[in-house]
């Protein structure tokens, strides 16, 4: 009998890296300065705190419950095979594919700052991001393996760029005149920031990915817990410190201006044009790999909902010897990419994944007992998620109508294709 091969600490700190450095940072940075101003670090760090609790959880689960099912599992742990468990985890099938999209906006953003196609940036960023999801579905098809081999080189190239931009831009900040910007005059009210860090939450939901892995991890009690802390730490400093050099680095107007691909902007004062060029080459890496690992997950989650009997059995059907979810995801990132902008994308995306880790919030208070740990830390997870969803929904209502009926949308579609699909499976059977 060949055994598989064990997921050692750092391969699994690498995936939870992975997951959360994708291209969330490149796409979503602008858009979070422009909510919390000099506050933005702040804002990061809030939205940092919810994903380390949450990350509790998930620990816990990921012992008890080992599985390459990850978070559809946890919530069929805690629900059993309902209308409510299979809507959610049909909204993180869903969640994937608004990710999806803000990986592929975040790379036509940044692509026609290299080579312009058209020389109109708004054709040349839906013929990028269109172009990107084909380029990324057609490997996924070719080989799987290989989409593994770019997300593992692509994690070592995208951390070297990023921590060499911090190690030169903290060093450019001396005596920039911009750093009192970060002044706590410049930071928007209490509400305004805890607003703002959860609109960019989707940049820290790549840590659960760990959870598919948690069956093949080494000495999974110790490792574990590990792997998730050391992951959400690290991206929490990182980020943070991100924000500092940006923010520190350039005039507010400036970046408002350069929003989508701020990063690249931020890196201009340090190293001129051979800076923003290589932080643009950077992004390109970074969000196409994150398009890549997300196809292959989002297929993956769509068929173990379906094999949970939460989805018609059509979508264990293969394609191409690939299931039949990975074109569906598809196809609907080409459509939601091409439809939205920028910030809807990125709300729905934080609405999604803020309503799944509260659930599992949930779960994980639920079967406190069962998995002998403490209630009150996924209690105060679950009390923190929903303070979050209704600031979020509060401040987006005025200031982003689109984003929020996104998602309401979104969350009633998942219920009603479940609650129609349990009731045709029920007069079938």
């Amino acid at each position: 009998m060949i055994k598989s091969k064990k997921i050692s600490l750092k391969d699994a700190i690498s995936i939870g890296i992975g997951g959360m450095v994708g291209g969330g940072i490149f796409a979503v940075l602008g858009l979070a300065v422009s909510l919390a101003k000099g506050g933005t670090p702040l804002a990061f760090l809030f939205a940092g705190i919810l994903a380390l609790i949450t990350s509790y959880s998930y620990i816990n689960l990921s012992k008890k419950f080992p599985d390459r099912g990850g978070t559809v599992k946890f919530i069929n742990q805690g629900f059993g095979k309902t209308i409510f468990s299979g809507a959610i985890n049909n909204l993180l099938w869903v969640s994937y594919i608004v990710m999806l999209s803000l990986y592929a906006s975040a790379f036509g953003s940044y692509a026609p700052n290299l080579w312009e196609i058209t020389h109109d940036k708004t054709i040349d960023f839906h013929i990028y991001a269109s172009a990107i999801i084909l380029l990324a579905t057609a490997i996924n098809y070719y080989s799987i393996s290989v989409v593994g081999k770019i997300e593992a080189y692509a994690v070592l190239i995208k951390l070297i760029i990023l921590i060499g931009f911090i190690g030169i831009g903290a060093y450019g900040l001396i005596g920039n005149p911009n750093v009192g910007q970060l002044a706590i005059s410049n930071w928007e009210s209490p509400l305004k920031l805890f607003a703002g860090g959860m609109v960019i939450f989707v940049a820290y939901e790549g840590f659960e990915l760990i959870a598919n892995a948690a069956p093949d991890i080494d000495n999974p009690e110790e490792n574990i817990p590990k792997a998730y802390y050391y992951s959400v730490i690290f991206v929490i400093l990182l980020y943070i410190i991100i924000a500092l050099v940006t923010v520190g680095s350039l005039p507010f107007e400036q970046i408002a201006k350069a929003k989508d691909y701020v990063l690249a902007e931020a890196a201009k004062p340090m190293l001129g044009q051979i800076g923003f060029t290589i932080i643009t080459l950077a992004a390109l890496i970074s969000t196409f790999s994150a398009i890549n690992a997300s196809l292959y997950g989002g297929s993956k989650v769509n068929f173990e909902i379906a094999e949970d009997d939460e989805l018609p059995h059509h979508f264990v059907a293969k394609l191409w010897n690939q299931p039949i979810g990975l074109m569906i995801t598809a196809v609907a990132t080409l459509i939601l990419v091409n439809l939205l902008n920028l910030e809807s994308i990125s709300t729905a995306g934080s609405i999604g994944f803020i309503i799944i880790f509260g659930i599992v919030n949930y779960v994980g208070y639920k079967l406190a007992a069962k998995m002998q740990t403490k209630k009150i830390i996924p209690l105060f997870g679950v009390l923190l998620c929903s303070l979050a969803l209704i600031t979020l929904v509060k401040q987006q209502v005025s200031d982003n109508l689109t984003g929020i009926l996104v998602s309401m949308g979104i969350i009633l579609l998942c219920f009603i294709i479940e609650w129609v699909y349990k009731k045709v499976e029920k007069k079938t059977s």
